[in-house]
């Protein structure tokens, strides 16, 4: 299947996309990511299924919490991405890791302000750290797979100091899993956990 993810873009095979060269270790109580690559139900449904997440929660970031809902972010004119916020073990996964996924399953980083049919500001791809560190880590893995020219056209993922997170409303939550025969689930999120599973399936719950 290489070449075949992301209508292409992908060079190589997701397993064989290098690892995050810097990713310092964390410690202590569980950290948060949030991360932004497309319809949030179809990134939720990817990092649901990775050992040391403990949860995941979709929501808007980006915005103003006067405008953070699903109607008002849909126009594309709030400044929200639809993102997904990670709450994940620093003992069992890291934020490198994390971002391995995010750029050789969750989404495709070299689309820009849209997902396949998704078109809009509110589909970009994008990185809201937290802290410095997850801005460096970031900054780091996207110049290392640039370098390595893993992909046929230019990352533009976007690093953007997290604000605020605004948690979507409860209908989204955990929406793939609830509704598999849905068409735009079946299509779309559905192939990127059977991705997941078939290159990373060590990585996954038991």
């Amino acid at each position: 299947m290489i070449g075949s993810f992301f209508g292409g873009s992908l060079k190589i095979s997701p397993k064989d996309v290098p690892a995050a060269a810097y990713d310092p270790p964390e410690s202590g109580a569980p950290k948060l990511a949030v991360l932004a690559g497309g319809c949030f139900w179809c990134v939720e449904a990817v990092y649901r299924e990775l050992d040391g997440v403990l949860a995941v929660t979709s929501g808007y970031a980006g915005g103003s919490a006067q405008t953070a809902d699903y109607k008002a972010v849909c126009t594309g004119d709030t400044g929200h991405a639809e993102v997904v916020q990670i709450a994940y073990d620093p003992a069992r996964t890291s934020f490198g890791k994390l971002l391995k996924i995010f750029f050789t399953v969750a989404h495709d980083p070299t689309q820009l302000n849209r997902q396949g049919n998704d078109v809009g500001t509110q589909y970009r791809s994008a990185i809201f750290y937290a802290d410095a560190q997850q801005r460096q880590v970031a900054e780091a893995y996207i110049a290392q797979l640039d370098a390595a020219g893993v992909y046929k056209a230019k990352i533009v993922t976007r690093l953007e100091p997290l604000q605020a997170f605004f948690e979507a409303e409860a209908y989204h939550q955990n929406y793939a899993a609830l509704h598999p025969d849905q068409p735009y689930i079946a299509a779309i999120a559905l192939p990127k956990v059977d991705k997941l599973r078939a290159y990373f399936g060590e990585d996954l719950k038991v």
